[in-house]
């Protein structure tokens, strides 16, 4: 498991890449348990599995649920594949569960041997 993150100006986009969402009943096992551990604060982690490659971005406790991700971009660069998600908040008039959640999201694709920057 690795992660990295770079900041500067916006690498040149070679391909975006497909992608999948996976569903908990779906995560690896052991990458859940990964999950389970970090899922308090901010993470970010890539998990190798046969020829797939995983990409989490946790955004730690929120206070409230209703909260959703949205992946806004995933690609490939010369040098690296980079991972842009955002965290969005619950609905304008929804009445989300008052205990605290812990929204993540698991993206999986195939096997990529570049660096790997979450945005």
């Amino acid at each position: 498991m690795a992660g990295c993150s770079i900041s500067g100006p916006a690498p040149k986009k070679l391909k975006d890449v497909d992608y999948t969402i996976v569903e908990d009943k779906n995560i690896p096992e052991k990458l859940l348990e990964v999950i389970e551990q970090k899922k308090e604060a901010e993470f970010k982690l890539s998990f190798e599995n046969n020829d797939d490659l995983y990409l989490v971005h946790g955004y730690g406790e929120q206070e409230t649920g209703g909260y959703s991700i949205v992946v806004r971009d995933l690609y490939l660069s010369d040098n690296a594949l980079y991972f842009d998600t955002e965290l969005l908040g619950p609905e304008n008039g929804s009445d989300p569960q008052k205990k605290p959640s812990y929204p993540y999201i698991v993206v999986k694709t195939k096997m990529y041997k570049q660096n790997i920057v979450f945005e």
